[in-house]
């Protein structure tokens, strides 16, 4: 029987659980209940990943396995079939990692489409469907999707569900893949049902949101690119510091220990991210053949934010030169990759609003974000004008959708120096207000703003990307069709938005 690529892939979810014939391992329960996912596409390969938990809610963390390690063979094939395999193996699975998976692969063709899948305990996993990068000196189009703030009691992930049955090229997650708080009265209920503190807790809600079908879709449909913001440890919390501005006690450092190891363990990300005690290396640079660039930040991981407590009163040292949000070595990075000129796009993953935002007529900003940081965002934007770039910089966190033109120059807005494009979130923040107005003429550079929950659209090409603004009109209620809020067009070279 042939399959249709949707039909295999989304409805493929439903034949979790089979097993393979003569298997003598057959006693043993579906191991692969949080889905299967590929991410960080090269030209030469990505990355595949899977978790052995045919539990995966227990208590302990350690999702129904024992201490043993357990073999997990996985194939790579050009076709849905598997009946042309082009690479397969065998890695172990150990409880020192919740028996994750994370196979690097490499000597792939570039610009291809491959399918996998992975068989461990006599059972055989769902299939997913990756592509690599194209080939540098090739810029074929890229469509690609990107969201952040998937908050599991919020609401149903209809979004993830409609973006795997889009197909992209690629997904960005910005941030907020997971929320730490405890159970509230939302349309689902969090497990464990307090805030989450300890390893066992976050292995477990990163396994509750796993396995959620319509996200096990989205991961199964195309590769990803992940970063975290603050959800993923604790609400506002900045370096070792707690969201209240606490000291950095122990407790803390073993808590972020703790998330960042979890994280890690369910992200198809690459041996170089895995964490080192409190520390993990999520920066980084992905290329889209000679069409694009992606540079992924981590404005959460290095922040100074003590001046400024919890984050939610005007600070008055924003503009202190020492103030930051990506840390000085992650600056310096960014600029360097952005002198590179390595594609026609520079696209910047990163996690809060970027251009400046006045919320009221006294000047008042949102401090969570790059207005209380001005010193390292002008030092940002000096820098790609004199590298001759004009980025378009991606966005999460506000749980709204917003597009702005960056300027040289806020108060007097005589220039256009870039694009950034502001994600809505998947659930946060519930079905939100379609008629809610967040523009105004505090700021002119600021074009369209909507309180709906969806995603963000773009289709890249040599000349021009075209943006399209996603939404639902519910997520409290499950399975709302997706349409188009807002379109938008840059053109490379000329920043700003444009009417399509």
């Amino acid at each position: 029987m042939t399959l249709h690529r949707r039909t295999f892939l989304i409805g493929g979810l439903a034949s979790a659980g089979v097993v393979l014939a003569g298997s003598a391992a057959t006693a043993v329960a579906y191991p692969f209940t949080l889905g299967v996912a590929s991410g960080e596409p090269a030209a030469d390969g990505f990355v595949i990943w899977t978790r052995l938990a045919p539990n995966p809610l227990n208590a302990d963390g350690l999702g129904g396995m024992t201490s043993a390690n357990a073999d997990v063979e996985w194939q790579v094939a050009t076709d849905a079939g598997f009946t042309q395999v082009a690479a397969s193996g065998t890695v172990t699975a150990t409880q020192a990692w919740a028996h994750s998976v994370h196979v690097t692969l490499t000597g792939l063709q570039p610009g291809r489409e491959y399918w996998y899948r992975f068989r461990a305990l006599g059972h055989i996993s769902q299939v997913g469907r990756a592509r690599t990068a194209p080939a540098v000196g090739s810029s074929p189009a890229l469509t690609m999707l990107f969201t952040s703030c998937s908050h599991y009691e919020a609401g149903y992930f209809t979004a993830y569900r409609r973006m795997a049955e889009e197909n992209p090229d690629l997904i960005l997650h910005l941030g907020d893949y997971i929320y730490e708080g405890g159970a509230g009265s939302g349309v689902r209920t969090h497990q464990p049902s307090g805030e989450i503190t300890s390893l066992a807790n976050y292995r477990v809600r990163h396994a509750l949101y796993k396995r959620d079908v319509d996200l096990q879709a989205a991961h199964a449909a195309a590769p990803w690119v992940v970063v975290w913001d603050d959800h993923e440890v604790e609400n506002n919390y900045a370096n070792l510091v707690r969201a209240d501005n606490s000291p950095a006690g122990g407790d803390f450092a073993a808590r972020r220990t703790a998330a960042y190891k979890a994280y890690y363990e369910h992200m198809p990300l690459r041996s170089a991210q895995a964490p080192s005690g409190a520390n993990l290396q999520l920066y980084r640079r992905l290329r889209w053949g000679s069409l694009a660039t992606l540079h992924m930040l981590d404005t959460r991981q290095y922040r100074d934010d003590q001046a400024c407590g919890d984050g939610t009163k005007l600070c008055p040292a924003a503009d202190d030169p020492g103030r930051t949000l990506t840390g000085a070595a992650q600056e310096s990075w960014l600029l360097d990759g952005l002198g590179q000129r390595l594609g026609t796009w520079d696209l910047i993953g990163q996690q809060v609003f970027f251009a400046q935002k006045l919320a009221a007529a006294d000047g008042s900003k949102s401090m969570d974000s790059w207005d209380g940081y001005t010193a390292n965002r002008g030092r940002l934007q000096a820098g790609w004008q004199a590298r001759g770039n004009t980025p378009v910089v991606l966005t999460g966190d506000v749980h709204r959708h917003w597009a702005s033109n960056i300027m040289d120059n806020y108060a007097t807005q005589n220039k256009v120096i870039g694009t950034e494009l502001v994600t809505t979130s998947v659930t946060s923040s519930g079905d939100g207000n379609a008629a809610e107005t967040g523009t105004s003429s505090l700021n002119p550079h600021v074009k369209f703003y909507k309180n709906q929950r969806g995603y963000v659209r773009t289709v890249t090409t040599p000349t021009q990307m075209n943006v399209d603004f996603c939404v639902l009109d519910k997520v409290t209620v499950r399975d709302y069709p997706i349409k188009t809020a807002q379109s938008y067009v840059i053109q490379a070279g000329s920043p700003g938005l444009l009417a399509p």
